[in-house]
């Protein structure tokens, strides 16, 4: 597996970036905004970051572009994302990256039996497109949208059909959306293409950002079962405890640490495609 880090938690300098892979021993980066507050891939200085990237030799797992965020039943809103999303696959190509991670459209009311229809039609659109440029798309489940669990990303998955889409899995979203981690990601198994990595606990109702290993998912355990599933992916830390800086190194030292102690070596085996 391959340790590596959602930048715009801690920093949207690409230089500071680059200092802080290289300090906290991780391999690569996935990016979202890059400069400014408004600098959202693709929109960015491409140029200029990719010269930064191929000084640097750290691999590009995934860009986080703004698509797919809005209501499922806005048509001409995701039309719209289908229109544009050319541009974006255009940028991954050029920029060597081998995925782009998506939410699944905002939550819907409980009752609304038609949304999750509609998103795997527009889903299933994208992999077509994302098929095109052997590029992978990665739908995140989040508490904020149609998808808040492993198993409803699972169910959604199922509808898309499409080899081109896969979960980006997010055992601390499922956790805070009342899942199991090791439930929602069984529900998973075989679709995963990149994990993100955070941490933290539920203190009397409210929750509390934690460093890797110190909160309540398992990640010893999420690492077995991603590992006996074969996948080799990207791990992205994201980091939200405080110091942001301090914290990240604390985390990138601990993730490093769980995938040596449990596949010596394992994380040091760069393979950016599954």
């Amino acid at each position: 597996m391959i340790p590596v880090w959602l930048t715009d938690t801690v920093t949207s300098d690409l230089g500071r970036a680059l200092h802080y892979t290289q300090l906290w021993g991780l391999q690569g980066m996935e990016l979202r905004t890059v400069g400014g507050p408004e600098d959202r891939v693709p929109d960015v200085n491409e140029p200029q970051i990719r010269q930064q990237l191929e000084a640097s030799e750290f691999l590009l797992s995934s860009v986080v572009p703004s698509i797919f965020g809005g209501p499922v039943h806005d048509r001409m809103m995701w039309l719209n994302d289908l229109a544009r999303l050319p541009e974006l696959l255009r940028f991954c190509k050029r920029m060597r990256c081998p995925r782009f991670v998506t939410d699944p459209f905002a939550a819907t009311p409980n009752d609304d039996d038609t949304a999750l229809d509609t998103a795997a039609d527009a889903l299933r659109r994208a992999g077509v497109q994302a098929a095109e440029y052997d590029v992978l798309i990665g739908v995140k489940n989040d508490p904020t949208s149609l998808c808040p669990t492993g198993r409803d990303l699972a169910v959604l998955l199922a509808l898309v059909d499409h080899p081109n889409v896969r979960a980006a899995w997010d055992p601390v979203a499922a956790l805070r959306a009342g899942e199991d981690p090791a439930a929602g990601l069984d529900a998973l198994s075989g679709r995963v293409t990149l994990v993100r990595c955070s941490d933290g606990r539920t203190e009397r109702g409210q929750w509390h950002d934690t460093i890797v290993g110190e909160g309540d998912v398992d990640w010893p355990t999420q690492i077995e079962m991603l590992y006996e599933d074969g996948f080799r992916g990207p791990v992205s830390m994201e980091v939200y405890a405080e110091p942001r800086p301090k914290a990240g190194l604390r985390s990138a030292t601990a993730l490093i640490r769980m995938l040596d102690r449990l596949h010596p070596g394992g994380c040091r085996n760069i393979n950016p495609s599954p």
